[in-house]
């Protein structure tokens, strides 16, 4: 099936969504590589619920993003929620309908047979010039 949904609608939803989700992944990366991390952290956590908010009501009851199947945008989706869950592991908006959202797409066979593998690498997230990568220290 089409990678980019198959009706108007979600076609629609999945070009909305994957320039939502690009501002967020890159708002992200400017932060972490920013020498004031620690300084402007603040303000990204204040308002990374409502970001998270307004992804959760856009996913709604449906399965994937853009409806019933999955498109290239819940790949997307996946990474930028996880780094976030990695980034703030209690953040309670990351409940609900996007945990499910998460759990069902680790769940996919082949996702699932990927992440056990040894070829799977959860981190680091960023280079090591960033100042927040998650890397095993």
């Amino acid at each position: 099936h089409p990678a980019g949904g198959e009706t108007e609608e979600e076609k629609q939803r999945v070009d909305l969504l994957e320039n939502q989700l690009m501002d967020l992944r890159m708002n992200f990366a400017r932060l972490c590589y920013s020498p004031d991390f620690e300084k402007l952290k603040p303000a990204y956590l204040e308002q990374l619920p409502k970001k998270l908010q307004e992804l959760s009501r856009f996913l709604g009851s449906r399965p994937w993003f853009a409806g019933q199947k999955i498109t290239y945008v819940d790949f997307l989706a996946y990474d930028v929620l996880d780094q976030q869950r990695m980034f703030v592991p209690d953040c309670p908006e990351l409940k609900g309908n996007l945990a499910q959202f998460l759990q069902r797409f680790e769940a996919l066979d082949k996702i699932s047979a990927y992440m056990r593998s040894g070829r799977f690498m959860k981190t680091p997230i960023f280079w090591r010039t960033g100042k927040w990568c998650n890397t095993k220290e």
